[in-house]
């Protein structure tokens, strides 16, 4: 079991992480941790991720109100808070912005292909949560039934909400979203998206089992629910024709401040 101390330099060394890979920018993004006790370290608002100390780290009783720390936690807790009464097996939540995956959140599109055995294997498909206002207990009203068959998922018009059972795993998740936005983008980019068959994807989901991967909830134990898909042909023509310029002009213009902001 990690010390509080432990903890409180793991979260400024994570913020660190998604600040420098820039998912987020300024004082974008948020991370909590549960402690043992049910008692949370939040990351504080108004502060840059990059650039976070451990003394900066808030500690909050189970119900949210402030029992150390000279700052105020995020402005998004009541998202956090509604995520670890939803998942008691959940230890860690990471909220952040990465560009190509928002991009799809902007877009309104899922990425529901079954295109990578990695992503396969460790979170199945990422869905989008309906939008809902930042700071008010919306977000944890529209992420209540995705939170029952997903550790990762896409927030509409926000970013990103990834959850584990401690915070390397929830991190690791944002991480795997993001490449896996990256890589789709590229081969609908390339003209064709080539999916999994569904019989290899039962194999990985086996896979998965063998593994005895950790963190996922128990209704991940077989191959995760998925709506009606496009065929990969039609998804690619849907993003050309559509949105693939508006992807593409987004992202772009995020990545470009992000470096600015890096400057």
């Amino acid at each position: 079991m990690q010390s509080e101390s432990q903890l409180r330099r793991d979260i400024c060394d994570i913020g660190k992480r998604i600040w420098t890979r820039g998912y987020v920018a300024a004082n974008d993004g948020n991370i909590t941790v549960r402690l043992e006790d049910g008692c949370l370290l939040a990351t504080p608002t108004g502060v840059s991720k990059g650039f976070m100390t451990p003394d900066m780290i808030i500690k909050l009783d189970p119900e949210g109100n402030k029992i150390a720390g000279e700052l105020n936690p995020s402005s998004e807790l009541k998202m956090h808070r509604a995520v670890y009464a939803m998942r008691p097996d959940v230890k860690a939540v990471v909220h952040a912005h990465p560009p190509t995956a928002t991009g799809f959140a902007v877009a309104g599109i899922p990425m529901n292909k079954m295109l990578l055995p990695e992503v396969i294997i460790s979170l199945g498909w990422v869905p989008i949560a309906k939008y809902g206002t930042p700071s008010t207990e919306e977000l944890g009203d529209v992420l209540k039934e995705l939170l029952n068959h997903h550790d990762a998922m896409l927030l509409e018009n926000h970013g990103a909400l990834t959850v584990g059972h401690n915070l390397t795993n929830a991190y690791f998740k944002m991480e795997t979203i993001e490449l896996a936005a990256q890589i789709s983008l590229s081969a609908c980019l390339l003209g064709r998206e080539r999916e999994i068959s569904p019989a290899n994807v039962e194999k990985l989901m086996q896979v998965r089992k063998k593994l005895g991967v950790q963190g996922m909830h128990p209704a991940l134990s077989s191959t995760p629910r998925m709506p009606a898909a496009e065929s990969e042909q039609e998804t690619c023509n849907h993003l050309s024709e559509s949105r693939l310029a508006d992807v593409v002009a987004r992202v772009t213009r995020e990545v470009l401040r992000n470096i600015k902001e890096m400057d």
